[in-house]
């Protein structure tokens, strides 16, 4: 009976394996395929069957992308922008969180409530508006007009203010008892203990900015502060004949979510499963 029990277990967890190896091939299929689209010719790429390794690979590809649209510029505007948002939604949201969490103020729950209710509102529903306000405070084709109306995040501060609230109380009146005032309360206790929240947050932040494509279109007409998006864009617009070169383009405006999704994975994992364990 133990043994058949130990096959079991070890049936059910090779099958599980089995699973999630078979989930990884279909999700990293598609970025093995760009990555060796990039690196052949496009008569290469056109022949049937397709190729799904490249003998003779072209490096040039990526050189290719990075100097006919000009990806460098649009990357480190993306850059900019991205880093920016990012620092502006983390602190605007972790100081909302933390004021609807243990701060008390007349019509506390009616803000909350309001802050709630602009996740309910399509962002095409305000284009509009913010390009026109964006136009009028003279912004238009500055970074200004691509940083200023993502500052803060309803999410966010959702998301923080549930985290903060899984603090116990009494954490809180000891630190007071010990002259901790709201700030260093916040820094020296709390942070430290939602540090996979601020990663995942920060991630799902940068994503989010990073990957903007329409708003940066329609607030901005000059390389000078255009985004890789954009760039992608008119890559594939001097580059029809020349897929292979769009492919290119495509993974080095990729490149910076990878490094990111690697280098904070356990982080995010943490992160998205917090509310899950303590549940």
């Amino acid at each position: 009976m133990r043994a058949a029990g130990t096959t079991g277990r070890l049936a059910r967890k090779g099958a599980r394996y089995l699973l999630l190896t078979g989930a990884a091939i279909i999700v990293a299929f598609p970025i093995y395929i760009t990555i060796v689209n990039a690196l052949l010719t496009p008569q290469q790429i056109a022949a049937r069957p397709p190729t799904l390794f490249p003998l003779h690979p072209l490096w040039g590809s990526f050189s290719q992308a990075f100097g006919q649209a000009h990806l460098g510029i649009y990357l480190r505007n993306s850059a900019i922008m991205t880093v920016a948002i990012t620092a502006a939604q983390l602190l605007t949201s972790v100081m909302a969180g933390y004021a609807f969490a243990f701060v008390r103020f007349p019509f506390r729950r009616a803000v909350f409530i309001l802050c709630l209710a602009t996740m309910m509102v399509p962002a095409e529903a305000t284009i509009v508006p913010n390009r026109q306000t964006i136009v009028s405070f003279g912004w238009f084709n500055t970074f200004a007009a691509l940083i200023v109306p993502f500052v803060a995040s309803g999410i966010g501060t959702f998301l923080f203010r549930q985290a903060f609230l899984g603090v116990p109380r009494e954490l809180r009146d000891a630190a007071t008892l010990d002259g901790y005032g709201h700030l260093r309360f916040l820094v020296r206790i709390v942070l430290p203990l939602n540090r996979p929240m601020l990663a995942a947050f920060g991630i799902y932040s940068f994503l989010g900015a990073w990957n903007q494509y329409l708003w940066p279109l329609i607030v901005t007409d000059t390389t000078s502060t255009r985004t890789v998006q954009i760039g992608l864009k008119q890559l594939s617009a001097l580059n029809v004949d020349q897929s292979n070169v769009i492919f290119a383009g495509t993974l080095l405006a990729a490149l910076p979510i990878f490094v990111l999704l690697f280098a904070f994975q356990k982080q995010l994992v943490r992160g998205l499963t917090a509310g899950a364990l303590k549940g």
